[in-house]
């Protein structure tokens, strides 16, 4: 496996590193407890949130290596902040290209960090970090003989993929360990993808349009930025969404739907897929469902910002499954599904999944997959379509419960469109057509037709 790129220096108004690795091992800590690093960034003091996030997303992405070296130099558990901060210096220290930082600036740091965190354990640690400096090549070896700590995913992940893809288990684990790219998605209503192309040039952005079927409005950057450098961005010329993402909205439109037509995005949030359905027709009758008001509250934002909010749009706070307490009794053209899933197409993007996550989970939720698709189903026009979609590689979550679902059903009731892209995952051999392939998440679609 490629080691992950290093993280960005801090910045000259960054806090000191030492302040980092205390809100890093604080992240860190807060995962493995359960609580999801976006929640736990959204409350890191902003002048620290960007030198926090490229951390804690390197120490997580190592978390199983090191890990696993500390049980080697510390057989005996510390206590949760003491093992949080050791571990996430153990992970920054592990070999890579491109070192964050030299090591002894790694190592004074994380002292310092011990100093005013957990004064008692800053010894404990100066000792460990630099026995393991100078053991390196022989702990890195050892710390590999395990799954978690050669592989950095729980062992049950591992032989998931392993049963689910067993000629490319090995190559989607390590591609999890790379930085994803930076896609954006244009708004072709308002500026052509050349055009745009251009104006990021002007700028000094560097992209290039991606290609392949549903990447029409896509460009690559060469380098992720925040989105307050791109043109545009706050009038609504642009949004930043994954390629695998993109799909979506042309699948379900296919040639396209008469105006008017009533269209439901049953699983909203964040609202991307949404926009996109508008930005393409934007004459659709559409009810945007999502079940937690406080996600919805994001795909209000997106439509305001990208000039897409109006009459012909409605965003609802409901739990889609619960269909006497939301729906108006017509019947929809097209159904966007996006269910809830583990999310395991998408863990490069986002470490901390790995470490959330629970083998029950899998069976959970492909169980509320399952009943979102009996409780829309009805809901859908003789000749409409559904296209169901999760960002899982897992095939409980794709193949296997649209194999189900069809069963159920019969072949009366409903058939699976044969252009349906089912698993995509994110190599260049997945067996797809498209040639973005490994740098798209990801995904599963599937288009299902009601005769």
């Amino acid at each position: 496996m490629n080691a992950p790129a290093a993280p960005a220096a801090p910045s000259s108004g960054s806090p000191p590193l030492s302040r980092l690795l205390e809100l890093t091992s604080d992240a860190v800590q807060a995962v493995l407890t359960g609580r999801s690093l976006t929640e736990v960034l959204a409350a890191c003091p902003p002048p620290a949130r960007p030198g926090t996030q490229a951390l804690a997303f390197a120490v997580l992405r190592r978390w199983g290596s090191a890990n696993a070296a500390r049980e080697l130099l510390a057989p005996r558990t510390p206590p949760p902040a003491v093992d949080a901060l050791l571990t996430s210096a153990l992970a920054l220290l592990w070999p890579s290209d491109a070192p964050p930082y030299p090591d002894h600036t790694l190592v004074d740091q994380a002292v310092n960090a011990a100093r005013r965190k957990v004064p008692a354990a800053a010894g404990f640690i100066n000792a460990v970090l630099r026995r393991f400096i100078r053991e390196r090549q022989a702990i890195v070896a050892q710390a590999g003989h395990s799954v978690l700590g050669a592989w950095n995913h729980p062992a049950w992940w591992v032989e998931r993929l392993r049963h689910d893809w067993p000629a490319q288990w090995q190559a989607l684990l390590g591609q999890a360990q790379q930085h994803p790219p930076m896609v954006l998605r244009v708004n072709t209503r308002r500026v052509s993808r050349a055009d745009y192309q251009q104006r990021l040039a002007a700028a000094g952005l560097a992209a290039r349009p991606a290609l392949g079927p549903g990447h029409e409005q896509a460009l690559v950057l060469s380098q992720p930025c925040p989105v307050e450098r791109l043109p545009g961005f706050a009038q609504g010329e642009v949004s930043v969404q994954d390629l695998a993402a993109q799909r979506a909205a042309p699948l379900l439109l296919g040639a396209g739907l008469p105006a008017g037509a009533r269209v439901l995005d049953a699983c909203a949030a964040p609202g991307g897929k949404t926009a996109h359905l508008l930005e393409l027709a934007p004459e659709i009758d559409l009810l945007a469902l999502d079940a937690d008001p406080a996600r919805l509250i994001r795909v209000d934002d997106t439509l305001r910002r990208l000039g897409l909010a109006g009459p012909q749009v409605r965003t609802r706070a409901a739990d889609a499954r619960q269909v006497a307490q939301w729906w108006d009794g017509q019947p929809f053209d097209a159904i966007l599904l996006d269910a809830p899933c583990t999310a395991s197409g998408i863990v490069r993007r986002h470490p901390d999944i790995r470490w959330l996550r629970r083998p029950d989970d899998v069976r959970a939720l492909a169980q509320t997959q399952a009943e979102l698709l009996q409780a829309l189903w009805p809901l859908l026009k003789p000749g409409g379509r559904l296209l169901y979609a999760t960002c899982s590689i897992f095939r409980a979550e794709g193949a296997e419960q649209i194999d189900a679902f069809l069963q159920r059903q019969g072949p009366e009731a409903a058939r699976l469109d044969p252009d349906s892209p089912g698993h995509l995952v994110p190599l260049a051999d997945n067996g797809s057509t498209d040639p973005e392939a490994a740098l798209a998440d990801g995904f599963f679609y599937a288009l299902l037709h009601k005769p």
